[in-house]
């Protein structure tokens, strides 16, 4: 299995539930190979809204298992380009969605999400999504 990017949606789900359902499973299974990688975003956005101190000290021990992958100038300009070439197609996402996807692209990586816009980001990029 080669490198899998793991979008905030998949590590949001995990943390949140209880019971692990497929998603869990799959991110289990990612992880134990050695294949889950994220970027500094994808920390950000899991870390952000935490009003709780002790919860996101916590959150933070669990999310130190993931060494941030870097992103360098290239990303952000390829992640500009995507950007610019799904608006031009009609379809809106967020700079940290479109910052995955060149991460991804430009590193060979899948991507692994729940968040179906990466369906729509698929029409129009060079990029693969994990279970596809």
């Amino acid at each position: 299995m080669g490198k899998v990017l793991i979008d905030t949606s998949v590590l949001s789900l995990a943390l949140r539930r209880r019971v692990p359902d497929d998603n869990v499973k799959e991110l289990t299974e990612i992880i134990l190979a050695g294949a889950a990688v994220i970027i500094g975003q994808v920390r950000q956005e899991v870390l952000s809204g935490i009003s709780d101190e002790s919860a996101f000290v916590r959150l933070k021990k669990r999310l130190a298992i993931f060494e941030d992958f870097p992103v360098v100038t290239r990303d952000y300009e390829t992640a500009a380009e995507f950007f610019n070439t799904c608006r031009r197609n009609g379809v809106q996402g967020s700079h940290t969605d479109f910052l995955i996807c060149a991460v991804a692209c430009n590193n060979d990586l899948l991507i692994y999400t729940t968040d179906n816009d990466f369906q729509c980001y698929k029409k129009h990029l060079p990029i693969r999504l994990y279970g596809d």
